[in-house]
């Protein structure tokens, strides 16, 4: 790594404030189609402008060793260049930020350029960065995992007997991934009311969100081998925010004997901007104690994560945005290495975009629970909004808005928003 590209020192010609997301030292990666028109292309993010790669790499300002007879930015997804690994992505985020200093007045002082190779955000529609093949989910909070098993079972058994043994997960649907912005439609399924002695079909009633983070393999194994612990950050191009929208109810009914299926299949959002691993690393953290210790393929010292606060806000269709939890990325008990390395320990073949999400990040205190499951106590006491306004779930209308960042010496590094809304069920079939 570049020793000088995430120094708190460094300041680009293109401003960005103190509380800005995209300051010189993240430059997250995206894909982006102009508002007036044009192709798909990839950019990156400086303050509140998008810098167009596809056009740098068009006029050669992009040369680097690693790109060398290769295009990769004119394209709808960053999967190209992802593929072309870690030393590649050094490579190009180095030049990149060389071309944006305050001191590098190649761009800075070319007027011409400039006007054509940066657009406002708000001139400019965000598209899927990646092309997902495949969606895992994990379960991967003590915190969160303990709150809902005392909902359910004997406090004293709240954690299934392999949980503190094995990062649990699920194969999610990739094809129900979508971009923050996208609204969301109440589910329907089936459901066992309280007391009732046989199932109903109709909408959820019990709709939620679920505060995550998705992690996108940059590149992947070949069927039939594995990713060590020490290996897997190699493998991990960057980071997004994840929502995974969730019906209760339906999940209740649905999950025995294996988990969930229709009640997490809906929608899964996330979004715009991949911040990248060399960005984070600064924000390195320990995470959670492991005890018992893990069997040795998933033994990790340190239990390395990183320190990213979290919230989520929730404003209703009348009314006024409320934060209802801040939480961070340091909770996790299983980290994205641990993850990684048992899920191609049985030699499962991870690919280019794929997308891991680490499961409900839930912290120590009731102001940092992850979903609403937690928060209200599976509906048993509302949250309150203000106003004689309250929650057990979501309600038709109903905006959930997910931000993050790791706080730098007078910058952050941030990873915008992922944001949907809850429509009404579609009819009944």
């Amino acid at each position: 790594m570049h020793a000088s590209i995430n120094d708190p020192e460094l300041r680009s010609f293109a401003p960005a404030s103190a509380e800005s997301h995209f300051p010189i030292q993240n430059l997250p990666y995206g894909v982006f189609r102009p508002k007036g028109g044009g192709e798909p292309r990839v950019g990156v993010a400086i303050g509140e402008q998008v810098l167009d790669l596809a056009l740098l790499e068009a006029k050669r300002l992009l040369d680097v060793p690693a790109l060398t007879g290769r295009e990769v930015f004119n394209r709808s997804s960053l999967n190209a260049f992802m593929a072309l690994g870690k030393d590649a992505w050094s490579q190009v985020r180095a030049r990149i930020s060389e071309l944006l200093r305050d001191d590098t007045p190649m761009l800075r002082d070319n007027a011409a350029l400039r006007e054509k190779a940066f657009l406002k955000q708000s001139d400019v529609a965000m598209l899927p960065p990646i092309e997902i093949g495949d969606y895992t989910d994990f379960y991967s909070s003590r915190y969160h995992a303990a709150n809902v098993g005392s909902l359910f079972r004997d406090p004293e058994s709240a954690l299934p007997p392999n949980w503190l043994h094995l990062p649990i997960a699920y194969h999610g649907r990739a094809s129900s991934v979508v971009l923050s912005g996208t609204d969301i439609r109440r589910p329907l399924g089936q459901t066992m009311p309280e007391g009732a002695k046989t199932p109903v079909f109709g909408p959820s009633r019990a709709f939620d969100f679920e505060l995550e983070m998705g992690y996108i393999v940059g590149t992947g194994n070949e069927l039939g081998s594995a990713i060590s612990v020490e290996q897997a950050a190699d493998h991990v191009f960057g980071m997004v925010l994840v929502n995974d929208w969730s019906a209760r109810d339906i999940q209740r009914w649905e999950y025995a004997p294996l988990g969930p299926f229709l009640s997490k299949n809906l929608g899964t959002s996330i979004s715009p901007w991949v911040v990248t691993m060399e960005a984070l690393a600064p924000f390195a953290a320990s995470g959670c104690e492991q005890e018992p210790t893990p069997l040795p393929y998933l033994r990790s010292p340190g239990n390395p994560t990183y320190d990213v606060n979290l919230e989520v806000w929730l404003q209703p269709a009348e009314g006024e945005p409320r934060r209802i939890s801040a939480s961070n990325l340091r909770h996790m008990y299983w980290n994205i290495r641990q993850q990684i390395a048992h899920h191609t320990v049985g030699g499962c073949n991870l690919q280019t975009g794929d997308l891991l999400a680490t499961g409900t990040i839930s912290g120590p205190t009731p102001d940092s629970l992850g979903c609403l499951l937690e928060i209200t106590r599976g509906g048993r006491e509302p949250l309150q909004l203000g106003d004689g306004v309250a929650r057990r779930f979501l309600d038709d209308g109903d905006r959930i808005t997910l931000t993050g960042w790791a706080q730098g010496d007078g910058y952050r590094v941030g990873f915008g928003e992922c944001t949907g809304r809850v429509l009404p069920a579609r009819e009944q079939l």
